[in-house]
C-alpha cells in the first residue's frame, strides 16, 4: 500500500489543522503562564514552614502527579457540569485542566529552584532587613529563574506533547485536525503520519534550542 502524497496540501492544512495548531499552542502558552504562576505560589506553600500551607499544598501536589492526565481531563469535563449546572465547553475545560494539573509540576520545579538558592544569600537579605517576601522577591526568586529555565522550558515542550491528549474530550486540537481529515479523505495513515512529523518537528527544535540555552546559562555560572 503507497502513500496518496496528494493528501498533503495546503488546503488541508487551512482548512483541518490551522486552527487546530492554533488551539494547542494557545492552551501551550495558557497552561504554562497559568502553571508556572500557580505552581510557583504552591512551591512557597510548600516551603512556608507552616503546616497550615505546607500540608494542603503537599497533599494537591502528590495527588495531582499520581493521577494521568488524560483521567484528570475526563473527571474535570464530565463532573464540573453536575457541579456549576451547565457545560463549560472542552477548550475551556481543557485549558482549566492542564493549569490545574501543570501547576504541581511546576511546583516541583520551582521548590527545587528555590533550594538550590545558597542560604547565606537568603541570610544576608534577612541581616538587609528584607521580610520574607521582600527576600523571595528580590533575591531568591529573580536567580531560581535564571536557573530553571532549561527545565521549565523542557516542561513546556513535554506539556504541548500532552495537549494531544484533549482528544478525549472532543476539543479542536491539532491531533484532531489531523484525524478529521483522514476520515474525511479515507487517508488515515497519511494524516497520522503527518501529525507524528509535525510533532517531532516541533519538540525536537525546542529541544535543541533549550539544548543551546542550557549551555549558555552554564556558562554565565
Amino acid at each position: 500500500m503507497s502513500l496518496d502524497w496528494s493528501f498533503y496540501s495546503w488546503d488541508l492544512i487551512q482548512k483541518y489543522i490551522l486552527n487546530g495548531f492554533l488551539f494547542s499552542i494557545e492552551l501551550t502558552v495558557i497552561a504554562t503562564i497559568g502553571g508556572i504562576f500557580f505552581g510557583t505560589v504552591l512551591a512557597l506553600m510548600r516551603l512556608s514552614g507552616k503546616p497550615y500551607l505546607e500540608i494542603p499544598a503537599s497533599i494537591y501536589v502528590n495527588t495531582m502527579r499520581s493521577i494521568p492526565l488524560v483521567m484528570v481531563i475526563l473527571w474535570f469535563f464530565l463532573l464540573v457540569p453536575f457541579i456549576v449546572g451547565k457545560p463549560i465547553g472542552a477548550e475551556l475545560s481543557a485549558k482549566i485542566t492542564f493549569i490545574a494539573f501543570e501547576a504541581a509540576f511546576f511546583c516541583e520545579i520551582m521548590r527545587s529552584g528555590i533550594q538550590s538558592i545558597p542560604k547565606g544569600q537568603i541570610y544576608a537579605g534577612q541581616a538587609l532587613g528584607m521580610t520574607y517576601s521582600q527576600n523571595m522577591y528580590l533575591v531568591v526568586l529573580p536567580q531560581a529563574f535564571r536557573n530553571m529555565i532549561p527545565v521549565l522550558l523542557t516542561q513546556t515542550i513535554i506539556l504541548f506533547q500532552d495537549t494531544s491528549l484533549v482528544y478525549a474530550i472532543g476539543a479542536y486540537d491539532m491531533l484532531k485536525g489531523f484525524e478529521i481529515a483522514g476520515k474525511n479523505f479515507g487517508r488515515p495513515i497519511e494524516a497520522y503520519l503527518a501529525a507524528a512529523f509535525i510533532y517531532f518537528l516541533i519538540c525536537f527544535s525546542l529541544s535543541q534550542l533549550v539544548r543551546r540555552l542550557q549551555q549558555k546559562v552554564a556558562i554565565i555560572r
